[in-house]
């Protein structure tokens, strides 16, 4: 796909990580009269990197091309094009270095660098947007809460839920468990195949390309529903959840072998 001129990609270098690059992909904005101190931030998930918000920051720019705000992707450390590891890192248990609290930090630092040296704004002056994926929402949402004042809106894409340890399967061991409750095409072995696969995947104790630790996950955002995020103006900041379509998901999966179709086990 033939990317928009005005996505221009380079690397940086973090002020308080000098020895390690970040790849990110920049458009400054147009018509600045109302973007002018916009910046659309694109938060990548765990298993993807920048390049999958490339066709979405392209639609941008060519749906409105004499007037789109300023737009922000980067591939973390150890992810996509980014191919440093966290300074940070070393001397670390093998597959846990920073955590979710450290990225956030990392990403005030981006676009604080970012604002001074691509829009020469100060991050005071930034209507600062979030469009997040999976991980990338909790990221978003604890960059909220860590930075109260700094976020004007989030946009949410099939937010993953922080507080979980991704055992959302019944579990045929618990007390209680009624096997006749399964429908009639599920039986207990394969619910314990697939509680298997989903965990090997997904939990958050395993280890991933970028030394993400997730393991403390559920400690930095408790809770679902709280606390209330500040935005600009002491107002709460725009939020929109969009979730992912439940059969499109099973198909997916199908399709990269996570999991059977297990639709219809998911619990009311």
């Amino acid at each position: 796909m033939m990317l928009p001129r005005e996505l221009i990609h380079n690397n940086i270098s973090l002020i308080a990580k000098p020895t390690a690059k970040i790849h990110y992909t920049f458009a400054a904005g147009k018509d600045l009269q109302h973007h002018t101190s916009t910046l659309v931030v694109f938060l990548n998930g765990l298993m993807s990197d920048k390049t999958s918000w490339l066709p979405v920051m392209s639609g941008v720019i060519r749906g409105r091309p004499e007037s789109f705000p300023s737009l922000l992707a980067y591939d973390r450390y150890g992810q996509g094009l980014t191919g440093d590891r966290d300074p940070q890192d070393q001397g670390r248990e093998g597959g846990y270095g920073h955590d979710v609290a450290d990225v956030v930090k990392d990403l005030n630092q981006l676009i604080m660098q970012i604002a001074h040296d691509k829009m020469d704004k100060s991050p005071a002056q930034l209507q600062l947007i979030f469009v997040a994926n999976s991980i990338g929402c909790a990221i978003a949402r604890l960059y909220a809460q860590s930075y109260p004042g700094s976020v004007t809106a989030l946009l949410l894409l099939d937010p993953m839920m922080a507080s979980s340890n991704f055992d959302w399967w019944p579990d045929p061991d618990s007390e209680g468990f009624d096997p006749k409750e399964l429908p009639s095409d599920v039986t207990v072995q394969v619910l314990r195949e697939q509680r298997a696969k989903f965990a090997a995947m997904f939990a958050p104790s395993v280890v991933n390309k970028e030394g993400l630790d997730r393991r403390n996950l559920a400690d930095l955002l408790p809770y679902s529903d709280r606390p209330p995020l500040v935005g600009k103006g002491d107002q709460q900041p725009l939020l929109v959840i969009v979730e992912h379509d439940p059969e499109r998901f099973a198909h997916e999966s199908l399709q990269v072998g996570s999991m059977s179709d297990l639709r219809s086990t998911r619990q009311s």
